[in-house]
Order: C-alpha cells, then structure tokens, then sequence
C-alpha cells in the first residue's frame, strides 16, 4: 500500500509524522501567545538547554570567541536585574524542568528559621567566568571562535575626496520656435540696417546754381 501511495505522490501518515520531526517544526516562528507558551513548557531537554544561555562580559567574550553561552554548574554569575541586583556567586543547580538557577549564598528565610535558596531566571544574568572542565563546552568555544575571527575585520573604508565644480547657469526655454535658414537671415539684416543711420540725400553744387 506504501508503495502505490508513493507512486501516485501521496505520503502514509507514518512517512508523515517522521517528516514533520525531521524538518523540526519547534523552529518555525508562531505569532499566536498561547502556541509560544505551548512549545516553550513542551520544549524537548536539548532545546531547553540552548534558551538558558546568558551573555558573557565582555573581557571574557572576547577572549573566548563566543558573546553568549548556556550558563552552566560552577560558573560564576553577576545578577544585572531584580531586587538581587549585583549579587555575584557561584551556579549550584541548574533547573531546566522550571528555566530557573540556583546560586551559592543567595538564599531567604523563611518564618520557621529555615533558609532556601532563590532562583533567578538566566535572562537576567551575566557570567563573568566560565566552567571549562567540561570537553564538549571546549568543543563549542573552539567551533565558535573561527567564525568570529573572519567576520571581525572590517573593509577599510578609503578617504572621500570632495570636489567643488562650477555648475552652468540653467537655461530655461518656455517657448521652442523653429526658424528657416532665410528667415534668420532676414532678421540679421534688418537689425543691422536698424543699427546703422539713415543718409540723407547729397545735392550737387551745379544743380544749384542752375536753379
């Protein structure tokens, strides 16, 4: 049956289920809230690991090669928001059912005497040194630190040279009238005939001593 279906270009619902896991539908952006809040609490432990990452200072950021990373057990941590604001210590548990962690000393008592410890989410965290004793975080930074090398140098931009240039009085023509080569010329001799004064007629002395 898999088979005819296939031919005729129609997928078993089995074929279907493993495609949809395949192309890894957790990835496509969903507007919808209560669908967000779905995948979030439904998240598989992989993927909750990758949304518990915290950025790095910036000292350590540029020497590791990595700005952000998944915070870890044994890191030490600076909170940045909240009312713990500053409190700086070591992570002791890391809780990825709850996207929550737990840091040494940070903690609260409770009316029967007993202290707990509070939990703070990673969003508002900022690490200030790595945990390195684990091979696959070495593994990460080192995957990491290529790609930041060649996409930091930047093209040296060359000096722009401005140069001022007389421009040309604009000619606007509101009317376009085409004269013939004889009429032009017409009008050059009539402007110079204009031009020039106008002699008047010289009488001879022998007419006027006749008269």
């Amino acid at each position: 049956m898999q088979e005819k279906q296939q031919k005729d270009g129609q997928e078993s619902p089995v074929l279907q289920a493993q495609l949809c896991k395949d192309r890894k539908y957790m990835q496509i952006k969903v507007k919808n809230p209560r669908k967000q809040r779905k995948r979030l609490y439904n998240a598989p432990a992989h993927r909750r690991h990758k949304l518990m990452a915290a950025p790095i200072v910036k000292e350590q950021a540029e020497k590791q090669g990595a700005k952000t990373l998944p915070v870890r057990k044994g890191d030490t941590i600076c909170i940045q928001r909240g009312d713990n604001k500053g409190f700086e210590g070591k992570i002791s548990r890391v809780d990825r059912k709850n996207y929550r962690i737990y840091v040494e000393g940070l903690t609260r008592e409770k009316v029967d005497g007993t202290n707990i410890f509070l939990s703070v989410h990673p969003s508002k965290v900022m690490i200030k040194t790595l945990n390195l004793n684990d091979k696959k975080r070495k593994a990460v930074i080192e995957r990491k630190k290529p790609l930041e090398k060649e996409t930091a140098p930047k093209p040296t931009q060359k000096p722009t040279v401005t140069i001022k240039t007389k421009r040309k009085p604009k000619i606007f023509v509101t009317e376009k009238v085409k004269y013939s080569q004889a009429a032009v010329k017409r009008t050059a001799i009539n402007k110079t005939a204009e031009s020039k004064p106008s002699a008047k007629p010289e009488t001879s002395k022998t007419e006027e001593g006749g008269q």
